[in-house]
């Protein structure tokens, strides 16, 4: 999903902090390290946590950041993502043949891509899942994500058959895939996780059950899911059946379920976990040891601000008074303290630069930084349009326990800096938190993205009309018009890299003054992993790391 120019998928997505999930950076180390640090381990085993379960294995339904992270270790699509985030091929056995217009691609598949079941990896598999995903039967919410392939807008829209969707299978190793406009990111979108083949025999026996227990799922990936206790854990085991399994060298992953921060800490001191991410009151304990680093990633976190269920919230003043009445810095400093930056925009720093190399968001504006004064103005314009003195508004976030502190610190602010508003917390588990979004339930949410492919608009897009992801009510004819001039022909020539860049920022600019959102940080990440984890690849965009070439150094 997203980091090197921006993608996200969406998965998020609705993103959420998994102690698993780990972007990179180099460690701090001092000779000989300190207490709990280990240089090797007996076993080529990886014991990891997250805060979470998976809420899906059906690559056509997920939307997260948990699911898209279990992809990339089970799963393979025509290309994967290598270290520097470039598309590599995975079961494509090159880069794309391209017809003179860039819009007609043809893809060989390699010979000994095969499924755990000893079923080979066929082009039909690739027309199958995409046919499925974008058939409005299936509802699944990454259904846009595919828009730039011939058809598929029509077929979400009703108007057209999945039949018709411009993919189709040559032979069993030739896929030919016709483009609506030549982007420069396709071919790293084909190594998202909304693009993975499917085995339609398998799928159509599964049916409803498909993806939602070990027995139920099936890989062509490096791993295969061994066993998965619904919000407990899962393992993963090496794919004997994987065509590249030479690079393999762990022979098992455990995932636990660990909602609270310390549990997890704990359970690295003690050996249960390898690499484990740290809350603020973490941090200054470990900072100083070998196995501590920090890492700014491209994931933003903020609050969708929806004025459909709570009518109050129809005020742009109001909305306005509370993006604006929290103190990031303070959050970020004293509940993160993690390498987390405070944040006012949609976009996130280091992700997306011009030819000059400046920062894409150095050319947004936004209203809504914190000013408490600022904010009890907008209060009270908002009181005098309504008529009212109190407001009672709800706030959804997920069920960890660094999740209550934060909702804990930003209730304390609202309320002190907003005289007569009441914030009410509402905790829910994942999936929950998940489902009471895309229904439209709910008043403000806490909520975060990271990217699927490397452009500005794998942010930008999650707040068009009709995304499914918007799920605030924003509507702006005008926003809408700027995105899909932007994805024009025109606009995505070379010539007119610096034109559409202006052309995005400004349309980013003009979304943030509805306030449909409060941004509040950039995701850092603080974490202890052991020294003898070797060759970790973490991810700016798609699923958040790669498990294949991981290994326990001295295992035997």
């Amino acid at each position: 999903m997203r980091k090197k120019i921006s993608v996200l998928l969406s998965i998020l997505v609705a993103a959420v902090l998994t102690l698993a999930a780990c972007s990179g950076g180099g460690s701090k180390s001092d000779e000989g390290g300190k207490g709990g640090v280990k240089s090797e381990k007996s076993e080529n085993v990886l014991n990891l946590a997250s805060t979470s379960d998976i809420p899906t294995m059906d690559s056509s339904l997920a939307t997260d950041q948990v699911s898209f992270f279990t992809f990339n270790q089970t799963l393979e699509g025509l290309y994967v993502l290598d270290k520097d985030d470039n598309p590599a091929p995975g079961v494509a056995e090159a880069d794309p043949e391209k017809s003179a217009d860039g819009k007609t691609w043809t893809i060989k598949l390699r010979d000994n891509a095969k499924w755990s079941n000893g079923d080979p990896v066929t082009a039909h598999d690739f027309v199958y899942a995409w046919q499925r995903t974008v058939d409005p039967d299936t509802a699944a919410e990454y259904a846009y994500m595919f828009e730039n392939i011939e058809n598929a807008k029509d077929i979400t829209a009703g108007k057209k058959k999945p039949e018709e969707l411009g993919v189709k299978a040559i032979d069993d190793k030739t896929l030919e895939i016709k483009l609506i406009k030549d982007v420069p990111w396709m071919q790293s979108l084909f190594a998202f996780g909304s693009f993975m083949p499917q085995n339609e025999k398998f799928v159509e026996k599964q049916g409803k059950k498909f993806g939602t227990t070990a027995d139920a799922t099936l890989s062509n990936g490096p791993f295969i899911m061994k066993e998965w206790k619904t919000e407990d854990n899962w393992k993963l085991v090496p794919n004997k059946e994987y065509w590249d399994k030479d690079k393999v060298k762990l022979k098992e992953v455990n995932y636990k379920v660990v909602k609270e921060v310390q549990t997890a800490v704990n359970m690295y001191q003690t050996g249960k976990l390898d690499t484990v991410s740290l809350d603020s009151s973490n941090v200054n304990k470990y900072k100083d040891r070998e196995d501590f680093s920090t890492q700014l990633n491209s994931s933003n976190f903020f609050f969708r601000i929806n004025k459909t269920k709570n009518k109050d919230l129809e005020n742009q003043d109001l909305r306005k008074a509370f993006a604006k009445s929290i103190d990031k810095e303070k959050y970020v400093k004293s509940l993160l303290n993690n390498g987390s930056v405070p944040s006012d925009k949609l976009m996130v720093k280091d992700f997306v630069k011009d030819e000059d190399g400046k920062d894409y968001i150095d050319g947004v504006k936004s209203p809504l930084g914190y000013d408490k004064e600022e904010a009890k103005k907008l209060l009270e314009k908002a009181k005098k349009a309504t008529g009212k003195d109190k407001f009672n508004i709800e706030l959804l976030t997920y069920d960890a326990d660094e999740s209550k502190k934060a909702a804990e610190f930003v209730k304390e602010q609202v309320e002190k800096n907003l005289p007569g508003v009441t914030l009410k917390i509402k905790q829910q588990p994942f999936k929950q938190k998940l489902a009471l979004e895309s229904k439209g339930d709910y008043d403000i949410s806490f909520a975060g993205w990271g990217p699927d492919y490397p452009d500005s608009t794998t942010f930008l897009d999650l707040f068009k009309k009709n995304s499914p992801h918007n799920q605030t009510g924003y509507a702006n004819a005008e926003y809408d018009k700027a995105l899909e001039e932007a994805n024009s022909d025109e606009m995505l020539k070379d010539e007119n890299s610096e034109k559409r860049t202006k052309l995005l920022q400004d349309a980013e600019t003009k979304f943030l003054d509805s306030a449909s959102i409060g941004p509040l940080y950039q995701q850092g990440v603080a974490r202890l992993r052991q020294p003898y984890v070797k060759n970790w690849q973490p991810h700016k965009f798609g699923g958040d790391y790669s498990l294949k070439e991981v290994e326990i150094a001295g295992a035997k």
